[in-house]
């Protein structure tokens, strides 16, 4: 049988995917990790409608029940309170997301249902996928996820929200100034720049708590720039934190 080659492959286990196997792993008995267990075999289903994918080279082999078990058997490996071997075939990101969340498992929990809500919903699953990462997102790693982060920039897009937002806003102050810097698009770029500003959701990452209604408060509104670094730090960094910075 000839070996795959690299473009036959299917993709590298992402982060999300790897949150959401530990959640099951730290759920389940050594003994009951095995590709025949319903917990698994729903975790490939969910796995596998993951906005986060578009191109899967072996769609039969995808992330399936076998092969989420032998992930799950990873972490085997990793975990310091298994005394067995495990599969020793862990990667550098298996055993980083354990560390990050051993000891912390309803924390872990929380992220993954969130996860596991937000492509429970066929046309929000859909939507998400419409959104595209902007260069420097690709070099950004959310310990939340993709799918978390893409589903902040779906909230930040609602056409009726923003405008809604952006109404309140005038109605209250009578400009679109951005709330960080100050900056008014129709004031440096006259017609061309009227009613412009770009929406920021306020709302860490880390405090998503499964779909949530957003309300307006939830919302800012801010220019270009500051909104690129308001994502840079996106669970450190509030808009009043990047108005003190400058």
């Amino acid at each position: 049988m000839e070996e795959k080659t690299q473009a036959q492959r299917n993709p590298k286990w992402h982060r999300d995917e790897i949150i959401l196997a530990l959640d099951l792993y730290f759920k389940l008995e050594p003994g009951q990790i095995h590709g025949r267990n319903p917990a698994v075999i729903e975790l490939s289903e969910v796995i596998n409608r993951l906005p986060i994918f578009d191109i899967r080279p072996d769609m039969e082999k995808f992330r399936n029940p076998n092969g989420v078990g032998l992930k799950l058997s990873n972490f085997l490996a990793i975990d310091p309170e298994y005394h067995g071997k495990g599969m020793q075939s862990f990667s550098k990101l298996d055993k980083l997301v354990f560390d990050e969340f051993n000891g912390k498992k309803n924390e872990l929990a929380r992220i993954a249902n969130t996860i596991r809500a937000t492509v429970a919903n066929p046309q929000l699953r859909m939507k998400l996928y419409e959104i595209n990462e902007e260069p420097e997102e690709a070099l950004l790693e959310f310990r939340e996820g993709k799918v978390l982060y893409k589903l902040h920039k779906y909230k930040e897009r609602d056409t009726k929200l923003v405008l809604a937002k952006k109404t309140q806003h005038l109605k209250k102050y009578g400009a679109l100034d951005c709330e960080s810097c100050d900056f008014n698009f129709q004031v440096k770029y006259g017609d061309l720049g009227k009613g412009f500003i770009e929406c920021h959701h306020q709302t860490p990452l880390y405090q998503y708590d499964g779909i949530q209604e957003t309300r307006l408060d939830d919302l800012a509104l801010v220019c270009s720039n500051c909104h690129r670094m308001l994502h840079r730090g996106m669970d450190t960094l509030s808009v009043g934190d990047l108005r003190r910075m400058i």
